[in-house]
């Protein structure tokens, strides 16, 4: 059974706190937080204030993914705010090894992420720094795109090599995931499905999520 991560870029923000309660309820797990910059991607989202704003009043697991170039100042903000988790993107950072270990010392778990067209081996030397690792089945900046196939051989690459080497990072994928890929995502290893408008567009939180658990 994988957790769910329900993306609150497809939220309605007019009414986001009573959507995330909503979602909890239906037995979500983590929270996902997709912060954009619109220099890394081409879209602007949603700053630290709406992490400090939500914390308080939820139990989930805060996963903040930044899609943002060089993010080293903001990883202490969102840490301060209440992420548990801080994920940055392979390509866009030029120390890398430095800016995990800034996450590291700042009490959040740390995170990794790539884009669909990134060749995974790339990644190879900061496996062992790393609790999660996410696999971007679509191109980032916006929700509601369709699944990109041949992510499956990046999760395949990431899942063996925690096999390989005893790591113990989580696997988690975002993009085009649903309740009718979820079952195949599963068999394939990942442990976090992230879901926006699969999600937060359903008439029933508790059906769709139960779905993509595999819940009986």
């Amino acid at each position: 059974m994988s957790l769910i991560a329900p993306s609150i870029l497809s939220a309605d923000f007019a009414y986001l706190m009573e959507d995330i309660k909503e979602v909890e309820y239906a037995g979500a797990d983590w929270l996902h937080f997709d912060v954009m910059d619109g220099q890394f991607v081409p879209n602007i989202s949603f700053g630290y204030k709406v992490l400090e704003d939500i914390k308080p009043y939820t139990d989930m697991v805060m996963d903040v993914h930044l899609m943002v170039l060089e993010p080293d100042h903001l990883i202490p903000e969102f840490a301060k705010r209440g992420a548990d988790y801080i994920t940055v993107h392979y390509e866009a950072i030029d120390d890398l090894s430095a800016t995990l270990e800034l996450i590291r010392s700042l009490g959040c778990k740390v995170g990794l992420s790539l884009n669909p067209d990134t060749d995974p081996h790339l990644l190879k030397p900061y496996l062992s720094q790393i609790d999660l690792i996410l696999v971007m089945s679509v191109f980032p900046g916006f929700g509601g795109q369709s699944f990109i196939e041949s992510t499956m051989e990046s999760t395949a690459y990431f899942v063996e090599q925690r096999q390989l080497h005893g790591y113990s990072y989580l696997v988690e994928m975002d993009g085009g995931v649903s309740p009718a890929n979820a079952l195949r995502l599963r068999d394939a290893g990942v442990d976090v499905l992230v879901a926006g408008s699969a999600i937060f567009g359903a008439d029933d939180y508790v059906e769709v999520i139960r779905q993509m658990k595999g819940n009986k």
